[in-house]
Formats: C-alpha cells, sequence, structure tokens
C-alpha cells in the first residue's frame, strides 16, 4: 500500500481563507452526523447500514470537500440495509460479549484477575481497530460491500500495524468517552468518532474508491 494522493482535499491543510466559523461549521455538521447515525442505528438491525452511510459521507467531506446531499444519504442507507444486518447482529454480539467478560472480570467474578483483564482488553482494542478500519473502506466504497472492505481492511492490518494500532486506539479513548461524558453526548460523539477513524486512516490505501 502507499500513501493516497489522488484522495481530494486534505482537511488538515486549512485554506488560507479558513476561519473560526468554517470549524464551527464542520464541528456542528460532524455533531449532527452523530445524531442521525445513532438514530437510525437505534433498530439495531439497522446499525450497520447507519455506519455505512456515515461513513461514506465522512468520505465524501474529506476527498470532495463537501457533505453528501441527504438525499444521496438516504440512498445509500437505504441500499446498505439488507446487506448490514447479517454485520449488525455480529457486531452487536460481539459488543455484548466483550463487555460481559470486562464487567466479570473487573468484578472478581471469574478467575484471572488483572493479567487477564488487560489480554481481554488488548483483544478487544485489536479488534476495535480491525472493525475501524472495515468502516473506513466501506465508506470508501461508497457505504457498500462489506465482505470486501473486511478483505480489504485484513490487509491494511498486516501491511500497516501502525494503523491498525491508531485505529484501536480511537475505538478505545471513544468507549472511554462514551461512559465518561453524560448520555445525552454520546451520539455527538459517535460524529466525531468517524471522522476520527478517517483521519487515521486517510493516507491508506485499503483499495481502489467504489462506486458511491
Amino acid at each position: 500500500m502507499s500513501p493516497d494522493r489522488n484522495d481530494g482535499p486534505d482537511l488538515d491543510a486549512a485554506p488560507a481563507g479558513r476561519d473560526w466559523r468554517d470549524v464551527l461549521t464542520d464541528a456542528t455538521d460532524l455533531a449532527v452526523l452523530g445524531i442521525a447515525l445513532t438514530l437510525a442505528a437505534l433498530p439495531l438491525v439497522t446499525a450497520a447500514a447507519a455506519v455505512a452511510a456515515a461513513s461514506a459521507a465522512v468520505h465524501d467531506r474529506y476527498r470532495l470537500g463537501s457533505w453528501p446531499s441527504a438525499r444521496k444519504t438516504l440512498a445509500r442507507y437505504g441500499r446498505a440495509l439488507l446487506p448490514g444486518v447479517g454485520v449488525s447482529v455480529l457486531a452487536v454480539a460481539a459488543l455484548g460479549l466483550l463487555a460481559v467478560d470486562v464487567v466479570a472480570l473487573a468484578g472478581g467474578r471469574v478467575p484471572g484477575g488483572a493479567p487477564l483483564l488487560l489480554v481481554t482488553v488488548a483483544v478487544a482494542a485489536a479488534l476495535a481497530g480491525y472493525a475501524a478500519l472495515v468502516v473506513v473502506e466501506v465508506g470508501r466504497r461508497g457505504g457498500r460491500d462489506w465482505r470486501v472492505a473486511a478483505g480489504a481492511a485484513a490487509g491494511a492490518c498486516r501491511a500497516r500495524p501502525g494503523t491498525w494500532a491508531a485505529a484501536g486506539g480511537v475505538g478505545v479513548v471513544a468507549a472511554l468517552l462514551a461512559v465518561m461524558v453524560t448520555p445525552v453526548a454520546v451520539p455527538i460523539l459517535a460524529g466525531y468518532v468517524v471522522a476520527a477513524l478517517h483521519a487515521v486512516a486517510r493516507r491508506t490505501v485499503l483499495s481502489p474508491v467504489g462506486r458511491s
């Protein structure tokens, strides 16, 4: 893999005319995206479709410098609903099992203590990093092709372990913030997490950009 040199404007390189109003606009847009993502994911089986559409929207913002229209985002969400059901079920089950394991180990209800808890957290962070790269890749493909995205993300983890670790770090920090902040702020956090994942992975070409 090589740095992505043709994937649109770099949002970190602020244009000369960019001021605090532009920063505020971006922050507001990400907050709205997070709220929309959370609402769309509430039935749980629609979570993957919501994440795919949000990731595709953030990718457009990075690549084209502007957000897609609401109509385009809704179309992406609709297309992703059926293919994403299995992904949603798998993700919710995995998160549930990991949460039960961590709570049981932290509470001393199962043997193993602190060492096993650290191993479990490390495994969870590695899985979170991989899942994060899958989300980025799905976004790069217009919210489609979870299976292809999973394969591309696996290749990225092998070739760029630093990117994998950084994506896992974003996931861990996001989980900690979700526990620490007031519940009403969690939906807002979701949009910033998706943007952070794209920022971490933006210089890694996972696969050719797909359809929108």
